[in-house]
């Protein structure tokens, strides 16, 4: 989440009150806008937001409906974790059409050459002032990128079913925003659409084949199917190549690699009394796979030496590899970690 850009002007100026009125004002603006950017640059964000909520309803309630505030009211319930708050703030936002775009007015003093900013009124009133120069305006960037980006961020965190909604609302105004592109495949996948989330996988490795992250789900995926086991096993080393201590995609690899081992252990079990030589054929089998899975478990344990997980498949397949000294090496290491707490 971007920060905020926070200190935005504001001009007394622009307020058709008597001077009394307008002091007043701009005095409890300036105070409650300094108490909103001292709270969020504390990181008190549960004070913050409701804080530029306080400047905006004082804008509001004299002529200026500048949202602006409401969305750092809304980034700052974010960053406090009240996202049911923050939601509802982006979600208004989104649907008002508001971009954030705003047109800044400027001049420059002639006297001490200082660029000062002024409201609009203000500044074509200075035009006729010999002491000024330069009038200048310039406009800001939109955020309604950020807007959706952020809302969706939200919304996939809550598990809400409209995020799949909003993000395809923003990806028709903003096609080609990554952020959006990665979030609709979350969205997939939360809402069970696993084809389209492999579709949206590959779509993104297509454009970023350097993403280790996306090629271990992408592995994840396609390992549920016995059809594409091998392209999962592909996609776990692509992964480790591009991050060689992506401790998950190395376990991932082992376990796929070996299969599901108690359904081959019960069938040899089924088969040594009445068919030995099956029984055999399927130990060996299963020996070249523990082999085959050996250099993964030994990356995984590499990448993450204190998992308890790590350290006890690596023992089995030593015990399956027949490398006793290596078993004994793995059990004290087990029996140090369990002591330890490890998980």
């Amino acid at each position: 989440m971007k920060k905020l850009i926070l200190g935005m002007a504001i001009v007394a100026s622009a307020f058709v009150f008597g001077q009394k009125d307008a002091n007043a004002l701009n005095a409890k603006l300036q105070t409650a806008n300094k108490e909103a950017m001292d709270a969020y640059n504390a990181k008190n964000y549960a004070v913050a937001a409701p804080k530029f909520m306080e400047v905006y309803d004082l804008l509001k309630a004299n002529g200026q409906d500048n949202k602006i505030y409401v969305y750092y009211a809304g980034l700052s319930h974010a960053l406090a974790n009240n996202s049911d708050q923050s939601i509802k703030i982006f979600t208004d936002l989104v649907n008002s059409g508001f971009t954030g775009v705003e047109t800044n007015y400027t001049a420059k003093e002639k006297k001490t050459g200082q660029v000062v900013s002024l409201d609009k009124g203000t500044w074509e009133l200075m035009k006729k002032n010999s002491d000024y120069t330069d009038f200048k305006t310039e406009q800001t960037k939109s955020i309604e990128p950020d807007l959706y980006e952020t809302l969706s961020s939200l919304l996939l965190s809550a598990k809400k079913p409209e995020a799949l909604t909003v993000i395809e609302k923003g990806l028709a105004k903003f096609p080609n925003n990554a952020k959006l592109k990665e979030a609709q495949t979350t969205a997939y996948l939360q809402s069970g659409n696993t084809d389209k989330f492999v579709s949206g996988l590959k779509e993104q490795l297509a454009k970023n084949p350097n993403d280790a992250t996306n090629w271990y789900n992408l592995g994840v995926m396609q390992a549920k199917s016995p059809a594409t086991v091998n392209d999962a096993l592909e996609s776990f080393k692509k992964a480790i190549e591009l991050k060689p201590d992506f401790s998950d995609a190395y376990q991932n690899l082992v376990y796929t690699t070996i299969g599901d081992d108690s359904k081959v252990v019960g069938e040899i079990n089924a088969l040594r009394k009445d068919k030995p030589d099956e029984a055999s054929k399927l130990i060996d089998a299963r020996r070249e796979r523990f082999n085959k899975a050996l250099p993964f478990a030994e990356g995984w344990y590499k990448a993450n030496p204190k998992s308890l997980d790590a350290v006890s498949a690596l023992k089995e397949i030593y015990i399956v590899t027949k490398n006793m000294d290596k078993v004994k090496e793995m059990k004290a290491k087990e029996a140090e970690l369990t002591a330890a707490g490890a998980k």
